[in-house]
């Protein structure tokens, strides 16, 4: 979503986005980002919570109208109401999700794209 919303903001289409992967959203160099520390798959909030949505999207609006400057991040201060244990298995060394012939894949691509990168 990140690399539509500056194809739109290069064709004059003002964007906001709502989001969770802060590092990959203000890397990719969004104008407008609502940054919520929530699980992926959540950006707008808990599921049923429709006073908490209905904030983000509000914050959202205003961060859209408001933004004196480009790349401009707000964060938004709802916490989890389960807690913070979904980050256990995101932000983790190990790959709970995939195989250990997987793991050995992903961090050979990883070697290979930060030695292209060190090259350019």
């Amino acid at each position: 979503m990140s690399l539509v919303a500056r194809h739109l903001e290069e064709n004059g289409i003002p964007t906001v986005i709502i989001g969770a992967a802060r590092d990959i959203v203000e890397h990719c160099g969004v104008s407008r980002f609502v940054f919520v520390d929530f699980p992926l798959g959540s950006p707008c909030g808990e599921p049923f919570d429709s006073d908490m949505q209905s904030g983000i999207v509000a914050q959202a609006l205003n961060l859209l109208e408001t933004a004196a400057a480009p790349r401009t991040t707000v964060t938004i201060p709802h916490l989890w109401s389960k807690g913070e244990d979904w980050k256990k298995t995101v932000f983790t060394p190990d790959q709970p999700f995939l195989s250990q012939d997987q793991v050995k894949n992903w961090e050979a691509r990883k070697q290979r794209y930060r030695d292209q990168k060190e090259r350019s």
